[in-house]
């Protein structure tokens, strides 16, 4: 019998909250050894100081990055994965509401 998509998406929940509560055996953090950032940000149709002011790197830097004049930083490298996979958690985690 196969599981409902439900119980499917159960399982995974609770494998993310026994992940989360430290039962880490069996998984592994991976830190991809290159990024696309271009790539990335065309897909999200942003012009570099669009996605610089979006995820809080400055201009220059996503400059470098693109133009391979400094290598991505592992924890750099973490975030940009982040962005391309799930990028509008990243700009809710990292929004702040202006008081008018």
């Amino acid at each position: 019998m196969t599981k409902s998509a439900f119980d499917q998406i159960a399982a995974g929940m609770n494998d993310a909250i026994a992940y989360a509560d430290g039962a880490t055996v069996g998984y592994e953090t991976h830190v991809p050894a290159e990024v696309n950032l271009r790539a990335i940000r065309r897909h999200l149709q942003l012009s570099q100081p669009e996605f610089a002011r979006k995820f809080g790197f400055s201009v220059g830097r996503i400059r470098d990055w693109e133009q391979h004049r400094t290598p991505i930083d592992a924890s750099s490298r973490v975030l940009l994965t982040v962005i391309e996979r799930e990028p509008e958690a990243v700009k809710r985690a990292l929004s702040v509401r202006v008081a008018r």
